[in-house]
């Protein structure tokens, strides 16, 4: 069943149908009275909707509620992912995938060995479609939230909370042979210690020394992900998978 966020809560038993989700709903998914969809309200309650009126000329459609219900799909903790900007068009794919892997947060930052620049007049444009892309894949997914995308000029405006236990993926660990910390952040994450984790990937040039001992002031472990060394898009979908298995399935 196709579910579609509402960005506020509503009362009673019907609703009017926002514009963009009469126009996926009637105009692309061609959806006819009785149709039912699954709408989720900011308070994270899934509403499945039966429609129940389509005017075409108005472009306007009535829904009315057949039941409600708690659909808990997301992570038991709140995962954000700090990646520097990579090029081309990979920040799309992060954040469809990362989305569907249930990340929270995606942070962009312009590193010191980014090759990719975002132009100041030009981020807020970048976001909103960046954010476009996390609702669609947040519905395609079925889940309960949409994971928030923001940008940083860079790591010196990280400011992660007392809440949070901070890890750096970091090439030269990997080469180095180190195996167990991310293996030692998951086991802090189950014990309920931490209820929330901020992972810094950098982008195709990797992590300045710079950069590295900043984190470190930061509080910031760091650890290899495997004996293979990955793209830049790659190894955060590595980290919320391992933390999915770690936290869910294992």
């Amino acid at each position: 069943m196709q579910r579609y966020f509402s960005e506020q809560n509503f009362s009673g038993n019907t609703l009017n149908l926002s514009e963009d989700v009469y126009k996926h709903a009637v105009v692309v998914m061609r959806m006819k009275a009785g149709s039912k969809f699954e709408l989720v309200t900011p308070d994270k309650v899934v509403h499945v909707m039966e429609l129940v009126t389509i005017d075409s000329a108005k472009k306007q459609a009535v829904a009315h509620e057949c039941e409600r219900f708690e659909h808990h799909v997301e992570l038991p903790v709140e995962a954000t992912i700090v990646c520097g900007l990579p090029k081309n068009d990979k920040t799309d794919l992060i954040v469809m995938k990362a989305t569907e892997l249930g990340v929270s947060k995606i942070v962009f930052f312009a590193g010191d060995w980014s090759v990719a620049r975002w132009a100041k007049q030009k981020q807020a444009k970048k976001l909103e479609r960046l954010q476009k892309i996390a609702k669609s894949a947040a519905e395609q997914s079925h889940r309960t939230t949409i994971p928030e995308v923001s940008y940083l000029d860079g790591l010196e405006d990280l400011l992660p909370d007392e809440d949070t236990i901070g890890l750096c993926a970091y090439e030269e660990s990997a080469k180095a042979g180190e195996k167990g910390m991310l293996a030692k952040v998951f086991d802090v994450l189950k014990t309920g210690e931490k209820k929330k984790v901020t992972a810094v990937f950098g982008p195709e040039g990797g992590i300045s020394p710079k950069e590295v001992e900043l984190l470190k002031k930061k509080g910031f472990s760091f650890a290899g992900l495997g004996p293979r060394i990955m793209r830049a898009e790659t190894a955060p979908l590595y980290f919320l998978s391992a933390l999915s298995f770690a936290l869910e399935l294992e």
